[in-house]
C-alpha cells in the first residue's frame, strides 16, 4: 500500500484497520498512530472494529482512549457513526455513566435529531441498564428488535398487522418468547411453541442459536418439554460448550421432579469437561460498580454484608418466605441448600446496596446468570421489607420488583 500510494487514501486505510484489529490490535493501533491527520472516518472504524473483536470486554478501553483523541483534536469531530460501537462498549462492563456522558455528547456534536443508528443504540443502551421508560422514547419502529426486548410486544404485533407489516418467522419465535415474559399464558401458550418450532424448521436460512434458546426459554415457560428437548440438541450442536444451555434444561427437569433426568444432564455436562458459569452480579453505587461472586467473601465490606443477609433472611421467615431448595441441584443437606441460596451473587449485590446506598435509591443489577425462583421471590419481599425498587437485568430479562411484585409477573 505504501509504494502504491494507497496508504494515502481513506478506504483502503480503514480495509487494513479492520482486518488488523481481527487479528491483532496491538499492530492496528500501530499502524492506526503512523497516519498523519486520520479521518473521523478512521476511527470510527477502529473504534467499531475494538468493540467487534473477539474479546472486546478487555479491550473497550482502547476504543475509548480513541474517542478522546477525536474530542481533544480540533480538526475533525465524532459524527452519528461515531456512537453506536461506544454506547455497545458501555453495556459490557457495564459503564452507565460512560453512556450518559455519551448521550451528552451527541446532543452536542449532531443535535437534538438522531438518525436510525444512534436512536437504536440509544434504545439498547438504555434498554440493558434497565431504563425501560427511556428506552422506549428511542423506539425507531424496528418490530422484531423491540420484540424481542419484550417492550409491550404483544401491542407491537397488533400495530404490525395493523400497518400492513407482514411479520415473519423471527418475529413469532420474538413473540412467543416475549408471551412467556409477560405470562400471556392465552397468546403464548403450548400450541403457540409448537407452531414456533415448526416455523424454525421451515426457515429458508438455518436458524441460529439466539433463535433456538427463545424457543428454549418458551417452552421452559410453558412446560413443553418435548420442544425444549429438541431446542436444546440444536443448541448443542452450535454451542456445543455452553454451559447455560444445559442448565436450563437442567432446570426444567427439576422444576417437575425429574431428578434421573437432572442427573443425566449433570453428567453429560461432566463427560464433555463443561462447567457452570459462576454467578455474577454487578450493582452500582455512587456511581462506582461493584461485582459480586456466589459466595463472595472478596469485598471490603464483607462482614457487613453477610451480617445484612442475615437481617434479610430473619425479616423474610418472618414474612413466611421458605427458601425453595429444589433450586440447588447438589446432593447436600436442606440447612446447607438454604444457605446457598442466601449467598448468590444478587443477594450479596442486594444486602450491599441496602447498606451503602440512599435508603430511597433505586437498586440496579446486572447479573449473568438467570435469577433463580427463590431470588426472584426473595426479591419481591425486599422490595416490600426495605421500600426499595430492585431492577435486576439477568441473562434473559428485566424483573422490576417493586411493592411486591415484578414486571416480569412471574414468569421468567
Amino acid at each position: 500500500m505504501i509504494t502504491t500510494g494507497l496508504s494515502l487514501h481513506t478506504f483502503p486505510l480503514s480495509k487494513l484497520l479492520q482486518s488488523s484489529a481481527t487479528l491483532a490490535l496491538s499492530q492496528a493501533l500501530t499502524i492506526f498512530n503512523q497516519i498523519q491527520n486520520p479521518t473521523i472516518f478512521l476511527y470510527n472504524t477502529l473504534i467499531s472494529s475494538i468493540v467487534s473483536s473477539a474479546n472486546p470486554k478487555c479491550e473497550t478501553h482502547h476504543a475509548f482512549s480513541l474517542y478522546e483523541s477525536v474530542l481533544w483534536n480540533k480538526n475533525i469531530n465524532p459524527n452519528p457513526h461515531t456512537y453506536p460501537s461506544l454506547f455497545k462498549a458501555c453495556g459490557y462492563h457495564p459503564w452507565l455513566h460512560h453512556g450518559l456522558a455519551l448521550h451528552a455528547h451527541v446532543l452536542k456534536f449532531t443535535g437534538p435529531t438522531y438518525d436510525d443508528f444512534v436512536q437504536t443504540s440509544l434504545l439498547n443502551f438504555y434498554a440493558n441498564f434497565g431504563k425501560l421508560g427511556v428506552a422506549s422514547y428511542y423506539y425507531v419502529g424496528d418490530f422484531n428488535e423491540v420484540a424481542s426486548l419484550s417492550m409491550e410486544a404483544l401491542c407491537l404485533f397488533n400495530e404490525m398487522q395493523n400497518s400492513l407489516v407482514k411479520p415473519n418467522e423471527v418475529t413469532l419465535v420474538a413473540l412467543v418468547s416475549a408471551c412467556a415474559n409477560q405470562g400471556a399464558l392465552s397468546q403464548g401458550r403450548a400450541g403457540r411453541v409448537q407452531e414456533a418450532e415448526e416455523k424454525l424448521k421451515g426457515m429458508p436460512m438455518k436458524p441460529n442459536s439466539i433463535l433456538w434458546r427463545s424457543l428454549l426459554e418458551a417452552a421452559r415457560v410453558h412446560g413443553n418439554l418435548q420442544v425444549g428437548e429438541v431446542a436444546l440438541n440444536h443448541l448443542l450442536e452450535l454451542e456445543p460448550e455452553t454451559s447455560g444451555n444445559y442448565v436450563l434444561l437442567s432446570n426444567m427437569y427439576a422444576s417437575i421432579d425429574r431428578w434421573e433426568d437432572v442427573t443425566r444432564v449433570r453428567k453429560l455436562m461432566k463427560d464433555h469437561g463443561i462447567n457452570k458459569m459462576p454467578g455474577s452480579s454487578l450493582v452500582e453505587v455512587d456511581g462506582a460498580m461493584h461485582e459480586f461472586l456466589t459466595g463472595d467473601t472478596t469485598h471490603p465490606w464483607t462482614e457487613r454484608i453477610y451480617l445484612k443477609l442475615v437481617e434479610i433472611g430473619r425479616k423474610l421467615q418472618q414474612q413466611g418466605h421458605k427458601p425453595r431448595t429444589k433450586e440447588v441441584l447438589f446432593d447436600i443437606d436442606e440447612e446447607e441448600k438454604e444457605d446457598a441460596l442466601a449467598y448468590h451473587s444478587e443477594r450479596l449485590a442486594i444486602a450491599f446496596a441496602l447498606i451503602a446506598s440512599d435508603s430511597t435509591a433505586p437498586i440496579s443489577i446486572v447479573k449473568n446468570l438467570h435469577v433463580c425462583s427463590d431470588c426472584h421471590e426473595s426479591s419481591k419481599l425486599i422490595s416490600v421489607i426495605y421500600g426499595r425498587d430492585i431492577i435486576v437485568r439477568d441473562r434473559i430479562r428485566f424483573h422490576h420488583f417493586k411493592n411486591g411484585t415484578c414486571s416480569c409477573r412471574d414468569y421468567w
